[in-house]
């Protein structure tokens, strides 16, 4: 049986720990045996590094040393790693070699809440295979990307609420590795409710199995 570790805290307004229990009700469907914790240290388990699948949910929030450390060496020993929207992107700000193990960090979502288009860029990839271009309903981020991820879907900002930015266009989805370590990124996600919507909750379920080999 595969095992997996889901770690939340961090800012609320994510939702992180509903999103904790709805992803843990997801990966049990899989038949994953899961752990939940509420507290970063518990990154510093050794445990971490016999785990098939991490998924963080924290949204800013801190990290020390050891715990850091142990989280990036089970990754790089070959544990996967999975996070949607603020986990991941907006996780740990001051730490760069967490966001160098993640592949972006989040900077802004211009006009917050609004409506905008995702564009499958690799339909031909087992995680978006079956699923088309799409509308969404959340915040665009605007990310700051490592140039080494494989991008699966993109979205193109239009510059109604930053001019500057007007055609840009920004992963929304991918995947890359660090080490042995597979890391899988969506940018949906905000809140609890946007698993409700079809192609959010199908590609993060295919993307945390991926993740895990």
């Amino acid at each position: 049986m595969k095992r997996a570790m889901i770690v939340w805290g961090g800012w609320e307004g994510h939702e992180p720990e509903q999103g904790a229990a709805y992803v843990a009700a997801m990966l049990r469907q899989e038949g994953f045996d899961v752990r939940v914790e509420g507290d970063v240290d518990a990154f510093a388990d050794p445990a971490l590094r016999g785990m098939d699948l991490i998924v963080p949910m924290f949204t800013r929030s801190a990290i020390t040393k050891e715990p850091l450390d142990n989280l990036l060496a089970a990754v790089e020993g070959g544990a996967g790693i999975a996070g949607y929207h603020g986990c991941l992107a907006g996780s740990f700000r001051e730490a760069v070699a967490f966001h160098f193990m993640a592949g972006c960090q989040w900077v802004a979502h211009p006009g917050n809440i609004i409506p905008f288009r995702v564009n499958v860029t690799r339909p031909d990839d087992p995680v978006m295979a079956g699923i088309g271009d799409f509308d969404y309903l959340s915040e665009q981020y605007y990310l700051h990307v490592d140039p080494a991820v494989e991008v699966l879907a993109t979205t193109t900002f239009s510059g109604d609420h930053a001019a500057w930015i007007d055609g840009v266009t920004m992963p929304v989805v991918y995947k890359k590795r660090y080490g042995a370590g597979r890391v899988f990124y969506t940018a949906l996600g905000h809140v609890v409710r946007e698993f409700e919507h079809p192609e959010m909750r199908e590609i993060l379920r295919r993307g945390l199995l991926w993740a895990s080999k």
